[in-house]
């Protein structure tokens, strides 16, 4: 079997095309650390802002004790191409009332299993990238994208 030959990509579109997988991909996976040991589930984002991610949560999951222990995440996007986008960053509880209000009335599924979006269970993640990385398949190279471009 030939391996396979990587397209090229023009710089200019890694960030364009690494945000357009970010909205394409419904389930990413969420990685945190429980102690020494690396923990990774599908997570469903409830709201994206550009490489900004939500992710919402019930305080009696392991995963809320991971972050609360060490807030350094790592989402990982991989589409059906296999073309991937890596989030590395922080994650902060939103406090935020009025975010919380919007995230909350635009999810049907939060509304249907938590009742109201003072329900005591719910937390709600804010991933802020310190690093987004983007793939191509068979590129076996990653494209950095810059933080000015993580600001836009």
């Amino acid at each position: 079997m030939s391996k396979p030959t990587p397209e090229s990509i023009d710089p200019s579109t890694v960030a364009q095309r690494a945000a357009g997988l970010v909205k394409k991909v419904r389930f990413p996976m969420l990685a945190t650390m429980d102690g020494d040991q690396p923990r990774v589930r599908p997570v469903s984002p409830v709201r994206t802002e550009g490489f900004v991610v939500y992710v919402a949560n019930l305080k009696s999951y392991g995963k809320t004790g991971e972050i609360e222990a060490n807030p350094r995440v790592e989402l990982c996007y991989v589409d059906e191409d296999h073309n991937q986008v890596r989030i590395t960053g922080r994650a902060e509880v939103v406090h935020d009332k009025a975010l919380l209000e919007a995230i909350w009335n635009a999810n049907r599924l939060l509304q249907h299993y938590l009742g109201s979006v003072d329900n005591p269970e719910l937390i709600v993640y804010k991933i802020i990238p310190l690093r987004v990385r983007f793939m191509v398949e068979w590129a076996l190279e990653y494209h950095e994208i810059r933080v000015e471009e993580l600001k836009s």
